[in-house]
């Protein structure tokens, strides 16, 4: 990544990275009804650095392969946290 953007989307896409992980972390270890703002949370900070991947691409400051096979990490990961999320919406819906 060359040096101009290195400090700068690449430290808010590095931010954003530990944000998604501690949300995740966050979620993982409380009680069912509470964990949806993390997980809402974590796929919001998510779809942002999939923008500010997507620019970085676009500027030539980041190779296709390099883009191509993290595109697809993010996006598993976009899977499984809205079905993550999905779930934990029906189960607080039975619940009220």
């Amino acid at each position: 990544m060359p040096k101009n953007h290195r400090y700068s989307l690449g430290e808010k896409i590095d931010k954003l990275f530990v944000d998604i992980i501690e949300a995740i972390i966050t979620a993982s270890f409380l009680q069912p009804n509470e964990k949806e703002p993390f997980v809402k949370f974590a796929i919001r900070k998510l779809d942002t650095m999939k923008i500010f991947l997507m620019i970085l691409w676009e500027t030539k400051s980041f190779d296709d392969k390099k883009y191509i096979v993290l595109s697809e990490k993010l996006n598993e990961v976009g899977r499984n946290l809205g079905g993550w999320r999905g779930k934990l919406q029906k189960e607080n819906s039975l619940k009220k």
